[in-house]
């Protein structure tokens, strides 16, 4: 399943935003929507993290939501070489983030079942070392994480 979700084009390796609110648009800008969808999706965001961070720890964060903004499931991973402050469970600054976003209407449960997915890619990356963030290609990104989906 997250393999379809992995795209090159939703990669971004090197975030320059240093808040919150600036990484979610520079991920939300990716998806090349009209300004309007984009705000509404970074409304439906910002809703998301008022219920409470989704800065997991060790790191990650995986903000997500459902929005008219978006026709089918969509997955952007930000990479942030100097972290950012996510307001995470830990306190710790977040380098890697898995934004998802889905439909209002999902019947084949596609968004949960993703979130599951990256839940355990987290839980595999969380048990690392050190967390990477070192990648010179989006391909490279993807492989990487891969071999965290089947753990």
């Amino acid at each position: 399943m997250i393999e379809k979700l992995l795209r090159e084009d939703r990669i971004i390796l090197d975030l320059k935003a240093k808040d919150k609110e600036g990484v979610l648009r520079e991920m939300i800008s990716v998806l090349n929507l009209p300004k309007d969808k984009e705000d509404l999706l970074f409304n439906s965001l910002m809703q998301r993290e008022k219920l409470g961070s989704t800065g997991i720890g060790k790191g990650i964060a995986i903000p997500h939501c459902r929005s008219v903004a978006v026709d089918n499931i969509t997955l952007v991973i930000g990479i942030s070489k100097n972290g950012v402050d996510f307001e995470s469970l830990d306190g710790k600054p977040v380098h890697l983030l898995f934004m998802l976003v889905a439909t209002p209407m999902d019947p084949s449960m596609q968004y949960l079942t993703a979130l599951g997915n990256i839940a355990r890619i987290a839980r595999g990356l969380a048990s690392e070392e050190s967390l990477r963030t070192d990648f010179s290609s989006p391909k490279e990104v993807i492989e990487y994480l891969l071999k965290f989906n089947n753990e």
